[in-house]
């Protein structure tokens, strides 16, 4: 890999973290990555439907990917194009830590960046605010929930929030809104992605139940959004069970 290596990234919040510690790497990222703002790159497609034509023709040195957010064959694509294709797993907060710097540090060859290690600290320091129990839709019509083994599932463990579907079988469960609703949980968690809750959208399915409207960038993405995370988050449901 040459001294500046030419980055394509897959996925929103490995963009956002490979842009804030090197700018001038990125040259492609998707149609989603927002972060951070203006950034000037040429666009491929989503997470979903990348432009492999296009990836290719920009001549990468690295493609960041995830295996949750990307399809197999568009990444097995990349590589029988000859791209190096870099894919992370990400299910926690702690193999987030660990991906970031494979990323950052050893693929990229890149000085630790301090966003890292505030957020580390960020986290490392916490302690339990809340002691509730919470159900957490990501998607409605059909109603999907949190479930096993996620990255956002963690992150409000960690505040404190236990979700009701934490040991289901499936990562992401759907599950009839009648059941939801009457499932016991002391919280309803709403975030705008991937499906875009608002307070007029969500919290009427659930009443009775306090709801706390949570910025998915912070609650689903690994990346410098991680620094303020814990503080965004816990607010947002200190409010709601105000």
């Amino acid at each position: 890999m040459s001294a500046a290596p030419r980055v394509v990234s897959l996925v929103p919040s490995l963009t956002e973290a490979v842009a804030v510690s090197a700018p001038g790497l990125l040259v492609g990222a998707t149609d989603w990555c927002e972060h951070p703002a203006g950034l000037d790159v040429v666009r491929i497609g989503g997470t979903k439907n990348p432009d492999v034509d296009r990836i290719v023709g920009l001549g990468p040195d690295l493609v960041v990917a995830n295996e949750e957010e990307n399809r197999a064959p568009d990444l097995a694509a990349l590589r029988a194009a000859g791209l190096p294709v870099l894919v992370t797993e990400i299910r926690g907060l702690d193999q987030a830590f660990t991906e970031l710097d494979r990323l950052l540090v050893t693929a990229l060859g890149l000085r630790r960046p301090d966003w890292l290690a505030r957020a580390e600290e960020a986290w490392g320091g916490l302690r339990p605010e809340f002691d509730v129990s919470a159900v957490v839709p990501i998607w409605r019509r059909p109603w999907m929930v949190l479930g096993r083994d996620t990255f956002a599932g963690d992150l409000l463990a960690r505040l404190g929030v236990r979700q009701r579907y934490a040991d289901h079988a499936e990562r992401y469960p759907r599950v009839p809104l009648a059941e939801l609703a009457g499932c016991g949980a002391d919280l309803v968690v709403l975030p705008d992605e991937p499906y875009r809750f608002t307070a007029e959208d969500g919290p009427e399915a659930f009443p009775g139940l306090p709801a706390a409207l949570v910025s998915g960038r912070h609650l689903t993405w690994y990346g410098p959004s991680l620094v303020r995370a814990p503080h965004v988050l816990a607010e947002r449901i200190r409010q709601a069970l105000a």
